[in-house]
């Protein structure tokens, strides 16, 4: 069996091998960010996330500890510090998982399947199950579906700047957008929803 230090360093490499642009906060391996996109199919999509992920001294027999550093309305996920209630990671974490799970499985089903009867954020848990439509529009953050009050979550938190990223090279689909469509980054949502 190995050590805690080398599966450590096994499943950051292995994260940073999946394609996931990973931000080292000191010299060490326990602290780092995860840059994290919203899933396909949910009102999250389009978003990206920065990730802060905290490795104990026992990792990975005790689970990492990991908190959205940019705002996401979720139920599910603290609004002020971005901390998170997700079982796997707070309760049955096995030294099977490893961070490549954290950012494939548990996080994109945490976003696509929230659980508003047990919330760290009781107003979009309410919303979500009081007004599903709304509470969708309300992550999305088209500021078209909202009033002026409303909190435009991925529009206004969610966008690559908002985490320090370059924007990526654009697909085919993209180069349709006009530069006026562009002009403005207050008004660019994270990306582009498919018809």
């Amino acid at each position: 069996m190995s050590s805690p230090s080398k599966r450590r360093e096994m499943d950051l490499m292995k994260l940073m091998m999946s394609d996931y642009k990973v931000e080292m906060i000191n010299d060490g391996m326990q602290e780092f960010y995860v840059e994290f996109n919203g899933p396909k199919e949910s009102p999250y999509q389009g978003g990206v996330w920065k990730i802060r992920v905290e490795l104990p001294d026992a990792y990975p027999y005790k689970s990492p500890s990991i908190g959205f550093v940019n705002k996401i309305y979720h139920p599910n996920v603290d609004e002020m510090s971005g901390s998170v209630c997700l079982d796997v990671i707070n309760q049955t974490w096995s030294p099977m998982f490893d961070l490549v799970n954290v950012f494939e499985v548990f996080l994109p089903q945490l976003l696509l399947y929230p659980n508003p009867s047990d919330p760290l954020n009781g107003e979009a848990a309410a919303l979500m199950m009081r007004d599903r439509t709304s509470y969708d529009q309300r992550v999305k953050g088209f500021s078209f579906l909202l009033d002026e009050t409303g909190t435009e979550y991925c529009e206004k938190y969610a966008k690559p700047e908002d985490i320090g990223a370059k924007q990526e090279e654009k697909s085919s689909d993209d180069e349709e957008l006009s530069e006026d469509e562009y002009a403005s980054e207050d008004e660019q949502v994270a990306g582009k929803v498919d018809p």
